[in-house]
């Protein structure tokens, strides 16, 4: 059994400032992506270049961030957030749905594609593997910040988290999601997005491999105590949201290359 760290959510102060650790995850995962992006947009006939890549990242950014809140507010507290209106903007005390955020980037990708005249899957594929990090790093902010811990258990390395309601071990289902969703799944698209493929199976292939892990990770993961599950006696709001996800993956991953 390990107990968690209880770590302080606030990275550094500055006078009245406080910068919480929640959104140095948020800005690490947008400088890598960046980063990443300008160095794909470097190599020769990618089609991009680092102003346009630049561009990019800044409507992912407002996507991500208004896609995920509301996503969360909408998703899976709506009554809380109806009765505590200036809760919606408490960002750095997380909170923050992958679902919506999802919504969100392909709102931001649908206006970048119509801004630039680029075909919409076009635009997503290059982008995949650029937003992984940036989920990786999120669930370490979820780690820091004591929420979504796992279901009981008593494996060697289930953890005590002292901000739960008890202290029984748990999954630290965060990680699980850290491994899964960040690292796995992005060696998995980068490597494959490294080669010419047809239009939207990288995209398909991030759909698939977010939706599949996610939907894995839940039965770890403790459902939200006010949701508990939504059918089935086990299905989680995180299983339900992900399921789509993993058949619109498999459609555009299989598809064949003559439909794009």
């Amino acid at each position: 059994m390990i107990i968690h760290p209880d770590f302080d959510p606030i990275a550094l102060s500055i006078g009245p400032l406080s910068i919480h650790w929640y959104g140095l995850m948020y800005l690490l995962g947008f400088a890598a992506g960046g980063l990443l992006g300008c160095y794909r947009a470097a190599k020769a006939a990618s089609g991009w270049d680092a102003d346009e890549m630049m561009d990019l990242v800044f409507y992912i950014a407002v996507g991500v961030i208004v896609g995920g809140r509301l996503g969360y507010v909408l998703f899976y507290n709506p009554l809380f957030y109806l009765n505590s209106l200036p809760d919606v903007f408490a960002i750095w005390d997380g909170g923050m749905s992958f679902h919506g955020g999802l919504l969100g980037v392909l709102a931001a990708v649908w206006l970048y594609a119509r801004k630039t005249r680029r075909r919409f899957l076009a635009v997503g594929d290059f982008l995949a593997p650029l937003v992984i990090p940036g989920l990786g790093v999120g669930r370490l902010g979820n780690f820091i910040n004591q929420e979504l811990w796992g279901r009981a258990a008593d494996v060697p390395w289930a953890m005590v988290f002292p901000r739960a309601p008890d202290a029984m071990p748990r999954h630290p289902s965060q990680l699980y999601e850290f491994a899964l969703e960040g690292l796995l799944l992005f060696a998995i698209v980068w490597v494959y997005s490294s080669r010419p493929r047809a239009l939207g199976r990288v995209s398909g292939l991030f759909l698939l491999g977010y939706g599949a892990f996610r939907f894995l990770v839940e039965f770890f993961r403790e459902p939200d105590a006010h949701l508990g599950p939504v059918a089935l006696d086990w299905l989680t709001m995180g299983q339900a949201l992900s399921a789509p996800m993993i058949m619109l993956g498999l459609f555009l991953w299989l598809r064949p290359a003559r439909a794009a």
